[in-house]
């Protein structure tokens, strides 16, 4: 992707507008009236005015009228601009194209600074990598590497492209990514994303997948989708400027012939129009939407949530019920084997189910797998391998058809007695509350194994900020069993009621549509039994930059940390947004409104018209962007 670079001249015509209103102004007001050659200077200068700020303005409004059939604002300020200097007011009129086109430039580079947030992410991305061949260490262009191919990591070097590390161990910043200021430590067998920086160590990484489809190449898409998809409140204001602009020229012309009835002069009812025209532009109306939710897509972007476009935020602005997968979004998916029961041979057990769950790329899965590594017990051959959603998973191996997995997968295969047998399980394993993976082969369990998930330390946190911020309703939704998830609910305060356990993913949509019928309901979650809750819900949120790329497909935002909190500041920020937005609008109108009372029945000058119609517009854009430096954009302590 090219490097985004700003068209330069909308500012050199902005500077000769000024250059020539500055000339204008003093042949005008400094030279003795009278001088010739002041006149002819003051005339040569309106003349670049109008020239540098009218003609641009003119060909954009043709352009629109052209291409697009639209009468847009450009085509008020020129006809207003020429409406002055027909009723010898061409000073006025060079002021009002001087204030337009500088207030155009002043918008198009401040929302530039929100649109930069694309370029920020590329600049992210090293162009070098050190390739490990059979011959040595080989520097490439970051194009040139496979997955597969295993690359050397420096201290101090950024990652250059989603890996699992191989070889070493070492703390890695990933705050360019996730927004977390707190190094990670990671050791062989874990993920490391492009443009993260390893801090001290030397480590081999193996590359994960193509640079089309990192890390940052995902954040890229993101960001361009959600710039080009306009919010509902962004297609209105441009909508009702469109009709507007119309129903402003209308209004003008017909104000131009009542003035004329009332018996005023050619010039003074023309110059009034004029006025009027300008008074009831809706440029403020139309900028304030988009100038906040560029610069909240921008922050938002830089403090690790990426919103899939305008409509996503503004929706989570509403949400009043949040509902929580429970595995890799509560607690953090780091599963831990904590004890195993089996009948006879213990490692043939664990061959058997680390082989099926080889074929699985759930937390659970990689826990046994980690077991079985640890133990130095090879996985069984498992074929024709598939995963049960919300289940687990069934394959074939030497002795013929298998299965691991929850009772509700022991119940779809036959098996009698299994509350009975769970518990005797349980009680074998002298275990509490946690999540056990059955065995079995046909109607018969072979044993389990009992893995426990922690916690995030986060969860809390953001759970308490968002029952802070007013959300009324808290959910947590689990595969789980209910007493796992009542386990890790007391450590969240949430009620017994809030608990929905057992579930398959047709459960998780048919809750959160419950949900839904309430009131706005955003879900978040991370695997791909979460997919179709992800769509249902009005908004959904994908978690962490590791989520699975079916859940991040089917959310409407990304949180790319797996600091929970980044939901509640995200939450935090569309509120905010959507408050900014509601003053916009409520101070453009009210200054429109005001303007143009003045215009019908006041005299009302036309320089104090540029000054409020334009002054209006900067403010409204001013007050949008203060939302690049939101508290999202903090880093994580």
């Amino acid at each position: 992707m090219p490097k985004l670079t700003e068209d330069p001249w909308p500012l050199v015509l902005t500077g000769l507008t000024l250059c020539g209103m500055v000339a204008a102004g003093i042949a005008y007001w400094a030279l003795p009236a009278g001088l010739a050659w002041g006149a002819v200077l003051e005339a040569g200068a309106l003349a670049l005015v109008y020239a540098a700020g009218g003609i641009p303005a003119g060909a954009r409004a043709l352009g629109a009228l052209w291409r697009e059939r639209e009468l847009d604002i450009d085509l008020l300020m020129v006809i207003a601009a020429l409406a002055a200097a027909a009723v010898g007011a061409a000073f006025e009129g060079g002021v009002l194209l001087t204030l337009f086109s500088l207030s155009t430039t002043l918008e198009s580079r401040a929302m530039g600074r929100a649109r930069r947030a694309i370029e920020a992410l590329m600049e992210l991305r090293p162009d070098r990598a050190l390739r490990r061949t059979a011959d040595g260490i080989e520097e490439i262009p970051v194009e040139a590497l496979s997955p597969g191919d295993v690359v050397i990591l420096r201290p101090g070097a950024r990652v250059p492209v989603d890996a699992v590390i191989v070889e070493g161990e070492g703390t890695l910043d990933e705050s360019t990514i996730t927004g977390e200021s707190v190094p990670v430590h990671k050791a062989p067998g874990a993920q490391v994303f492009e443009a993260t920086v390893n801090l001290h160590a030397v480590l081999a990484v193996r590359v994960a997948r193509p640079l089309a489809e990192s890390t940052v190449a995902r954040m890229i898409a993101l960001v361009t989708e959600a710039q080009a998809a306009r919010a509902p409140s962004e297609r209105f204001s441009e909508w009702f400027g469109q009709r507007y602009t119309v129903a402003v020229l209308a209004g003008s012309a017909l104000a131009f012939a009542v003035f004329l009835g009332l018996g005023l002069g050619w010039h003074e009812a023309l110059y009034k129009a004029a006025v009027l025209l300008v008074a009831a532009s809706p440029c403020a109306i139309v900028i304030s939407v988009p100038a906040a939710i560029l610069s909240a897509l921008s922050a938002a972007a830089r403090g690790g949530v990426l919103f899939k476009g305008g409509a996503a935020l503004e929706t989570l602005a509403r949400v009043s019920s949040f509902a929580f997968d429970k595995t890799g979004t509560l607690t953090t998916g780091r599963q831990e084997v904590v004890g195993l029961h089996c009948e006879g041979d213990e490692a043939g057990f664990l061959a058997r189910l680390a082989g099926l769950e080889a074929h699985s790329e759930h937390p659970i899965a990689d826990a046994i797998r980690r077991l079985a590594e640890t133990r130095q017990i090879r996985p069984a051959e498992v074929r024709e391998a598939r995963a049960v959603p919300g289940e687990g998973m069934v394959g074939v191996d030497d002795e013929g058809m298998i299965w691991a997995g929850n009772a509700r997968l022991a119940a779809r295969m036959g098996a009698r007695g299994i509350e009975e047998e769970t518990q005797a399980l349980l009680a074998a394993l002298h275990a509490p509350p946690q999540t056990l993976v059955l065995l079995g082969r046909g109607a018969r369990i072979l044993g389990a194994v009992m893995v426990e998930d922690r916690l995030r330390e986060t969860s809390r946190p953001a759970l308490d900020a968002l029952r802070a911020a007013g959300v009324t309703h808290l959910a947590m939704l689990t595969g789980d069993r209910r007493a796992v998830a009542e386990r890790i609910a007391a450590d969240l305060g949430l009620p017994s009621a809030a608990i929905h356990a057992d579930l398959r993913p047709e459960d998780k949509v048919r809750i959160v549509a419950g949900m839904a019928a309430r009131g706005r309901v955003a879900f978040v979650g991370d695997g791909v039994n979460d997919a179709a809750a992800l769509a249902r819900a009005d908004v959904g949120i994908a978690m962490g930059a590791a989520g699975s790329e079916v859940a991040l497909q089917a959310a409407d935002v990304a949180l790319l940390s797996e600091d929970i909190r980044r939901l509640a500041a995200a939450h935090a920020l569309a509120r905010r947004t959507a408050r900014i937005i509601r003053q916009n609008l409520v101070f453009a109108m009210g200054a429109m409104l005001t303007l143009v009372v003045a215009g019908l029945f006041f005299h009302l000058p036309m320089p104090v018209a540029v000054v409020g119609h334009e002054g209006g517009t900067v403010l409204v854009v001013l007050n949008g962007l203060r939302l690049l430096a939101d508290p999202i954009r903090k880093r994580a302590r």
